[in-house]
């Protein structure tokens, strides 16, 4: 259609990486990108920090789940829903801070927002990205290692770099329009499920291309969802975050 359509089409996730730095010049281009996403209020709830340190990448590695390439991608970065800034803004004008979950909504969507024009912005320098949530499995240890002040919520981390060309990724197929452009209101139950049962068959296609194991091939993505969504996982978040100064009510 046109070429930042095409680009945002293209989008995959890169874990595979060349030792090519990425240049401060492109790091600040890319974040002043991200800094122009919408935000709420003009309250710009998220900041970014640029992890270097090699012993505590390899920490991050490890507590994401041993991600390899959270630990050699040539640049990886950690956006935080941010109030510490709304926090002293309201100490130094004699004030108190007392929002509740509205903020901590938006600390999540601004960085969410945030990050999407960075990758996007990465991307079209020829880059690659890849999300890492992984680093939520232990967020009191990355706590500590960073040393976060009350009102900072990391929420996922970056890997950038230069994406390898002997390692090549394809793009993930995503639900058919109908699963999600709806009209009015929401599709009913039915419409929803012969969506996804559509798409079953699409990711399986998906999946024989990258050669995956047969047992994951028969699986299907129903049945995927309702394996990852059936237990909890990351119980200890709530109580994090509301340890860092987050309010839910």
């Amino acid at each position: 259609m046109n070429p930042t359509v095409d680009l945002l089409c293209a989008h995959r996730s890169v874990r595979a990486f060349t030792a090519d730095p990425v240049p401060t010049e492109h790091l600040h281009a890319a974040i002043r990108a991200g800094q122009m996403a919408s935000t709420s209020s003009g309250v710009q709830a998220c900041s970014v920090i640029e992890i270097t340190d090699p012993g505590a990448r390899a920490e991050i590695a490890e507590l994401a789940g041993n991600q390899r390439y959270v630990q050699t991608a040539p640049l990886f970065l950690l956006f935080c829903g941010d109030s510490r800034r709304h926090r002293l803004a309201a100490r130094a004008g004699g004030g108190v801070y007392d929002t509740r979950l509205e903020a901590f909504l938006v600390a999540a969507i601004d960085t969410a927002l945030f990050a999407q024009n960075t990758a996007v912005a990465f991307e079209s320098m020829g880059y690659g990205i890849c999300f890492i949530g992984g680093l939520r499995n232990d967020l009191p240890r990355l706590d500590r290692l960073l040393g976060l002040p009350e009102g900072v919520y990391p929420f996922f981390g970056m890997c950038v770099g230069r994406p390898d060309p002997a390692k090549p990724t394809a793009t993930r197929p995503r639900l058919p329009i109908e699963a999600v452009l709806m009209r009015d209101r929401y599709a009913d139950d039915g419409a929803v499920l012969g969506a996804m049962r559509e798409y079953d068959e699409t990711y399986r296609e998906y999946l024989r291309g990258r050669g995956a194991p047969s047992a994951q091939i028969d699986a299907s993505w129903v049945a995927r969802m309702a394996e990852l969504h059936g237990a909890v996982r990351r119980a200890g978040l709530g109580s994090y975050y509301t340890g860092k100064g987050a309010r839910i009510d």
